[in-house]
């Protein structure tokens, strides 16, 4: 991904204002790559299928996000509007198909961290998967029955290697394999579950590190 982020560096000098940060996940499966500009102005360019951007430093304030295909300025081909609070992070989660578009605004890092502990939650993200429990390798569920476009809350966990395993909800049916999940001590991840199940480009796990600039 190529990011084109507008300059906002000498506004916040001369008139420093409150600040949130805002970054922007592809889970759109067979969707093109995108633009997104928030208020009118770019701020992130051809973003493809399960790329997610750094996290854009912006004032507090109401934001107008609009999607287009990369490289038009016509129709957007998805638009809502987002609140970025003073010192919150958001992803903003750009999910379904083509024939059913959707944003999922998600507050990472919205709970405190025991210490020596690391926090993890998932996110289903992928448009025909059935609801899912997340278990770990031994079958022991962390979280349970969730669904297309829910996101979890974080729990806490001891930074060690775990495998996580994606498994439809109530069964033993494994959907997704993730192995290799090693959080470090006071940090959040979400694993984000994307692409199609049974389908092409095929369900995937991305790790992604919350709240860090």
């Amino acid at each position: 991904m190529d990011s084109n982020v507008y300059n906002f560096q000498q506004y916040l000098e001369n008139n420093n204002p409150p600040q949130g940060y805002i970054r922007v996940l592809h889970a759109v499966p067979n969707a093109p790559n995108v633009d997104v500009y928030a208020n009118e102005t770019l701020v992130f360019n051809d973003l493809a299928f399960g790329e997610y951007t750094p996290y854009l430093t912006l004032p507090e304030g109401r934001y107008k996000i609009e999607v287009y295909v990369a490289g038009t300025m016509n129709d957007p081909i998805l638009t809502n509007n987002v609140t970025n609070n003073e010192g919150a992070y958001l992803t903003i989660g750009v999910t379904g198909t083509l024939d059913d578009l959707g944003m999922v605004g998600i507050i990472d890092v919205d709970m405190p961290i025991e210490p020596g502990k690391a926090m993890i939650r998932f996110a289903h993200l992928s448009p025909n998967a059935p609801a899912v429990d997340i278990t770990l390798a031994n079958g022991n569920v962390i979280f349970d029955d969730v669904s297309f476009r829910e996101i979890t809350s974080y729990m806490d966990l001891l930074p060690m290697n775990y495998t996580l395993e994606v498994r439809g909800a109530g069964s033993d049916a494994i959907v997704l394999t993730v192995p290799n999940v090693n959080p470090e001590s006071g940090k959040y991840y979400t694993v984000y579950a994307i692409g199609l199940f049974g389908e092409t480009p095929g369900i995937e796990a991305l790790l992604v590190t919350d709240g860090e600039l």
